[in-house]
């Protein structure tokens, strides 16, 4: 890695400004969500900027040679970025916040060499911390809070994927993303039960055992998906890009695009990559 970071401290440092940033989501969550469309149609709230805000100055203090991309001050995706960068959605599931469910999530993750080598998904209305510890993933109970947390003191557990079973895959889909495709992987797969979502908890239920397969036909972007896919990895999974590659980081050509995704918690030997 071109910028040396110590994963411990980012463990650390970045525990503590998720719990402090869903504090400042769930503070507007309870009072009231002010909602602006930005350039793209999609909705963006204050919460989204508040959190951006906390997690920017972590981020900044943790390694401030490390460049930041972030969704709401994100500017030219087509610049270079260099090897090693952060990606960060300082509240994924804008759509589930702004409708008062509780499937929203705040993702910070680490790229190095076009792959997520770090990194944190927390989800603030679900008490939920999920991360990367060396080689592991992990999770632990905490609650959102202005004081942040200590992650020395959280019940730390491990996670881990779990072998599908061909005849009894349960998928996951998105709840606002749903479409023909995603129906006929279903079909061709023969899935016996779905579970519906939004964010990057959809990684996480994978990443914990509880569904097999997230396949995602339609465009994400980068920011989306790497904390989410860096945690599934630790756990025993892998996802694909929709030409059967490892779904990679830094697609600066393409404005930190992705066209789709197939996520496995542990891919059926005869399952087909993405398609």
């Amino acid at each position: 890695m071109k910028h040396r970071i110590d994963f411990e401290r980012a463990a650390i440092v970045l525990t503590d400004a998720a719990v402090c940033a869903g504090a400042a989501i769930m503070r507007h969550y309870r009072e009231g969500i002010e909602v602006a469309l930005k350039a793209d149609q999609s909705p963006v709230t204050l919460a989204d900027r508040d959190s951006e805000v906390i997690l920017k100055a972590a981020l900044a203090d943790l390694a401030p040679e490390i460049p930041i991309v972030a969704e709401e001050s994100a500017g030219d995706c087509s610049a270079p970025l260099g090897q090693c960068f952060f990606l960060v959605d300082p509240l994924d599931g804008t759509k589930e916040f702004i409708q008062k469910r509780s499937d929203f999530t705040v993702n910070v993750a680490l790229i190095d060499a076009g792959r997520p080598c770090f990194g944190l998904v927390y989800a603030p209305a679900k008490n939920l911390l999920a991360l990367t510890k060396g080689e592991l993933a992990v999770e632990a109970s905490v609650a959102p809070s202005e004081a942040g947390a200590d992650f020395e003191k959280l019940d730390i557990r491990p996670i881990r994927t779990r072998q599908p079973k061909l005849e009894e895959l349960t998928a996951v889909v998105s709840r606002s993303h749903f479409n023909d495709a995603t129906e006929r992987f279903c079909t061709e797969h023969s899935v016996a039960s779905r579970v519906d979502g939004g964010s990057s908890l959809k990684f996480l239920l994978l990443a914990r055992g509880d569904a097999d397969v997230y396949p995602r036909f339609g465009p994400t972007m980068e920011w989306d998906t790497a904390a989410g896919q860096a945690v599934l990895e630790a756990a025993g999974g892998i996802v694909f890009d929709p030409e059967g590659g490892i779904l990679r980081y830094g697609k600066t050509d393409k404005d930190l695009r992705n066209s789709g995704f197939v996520a496995w918690g542990q891919p059926p030997h005869s399952a087909p990559n993405a398609a």
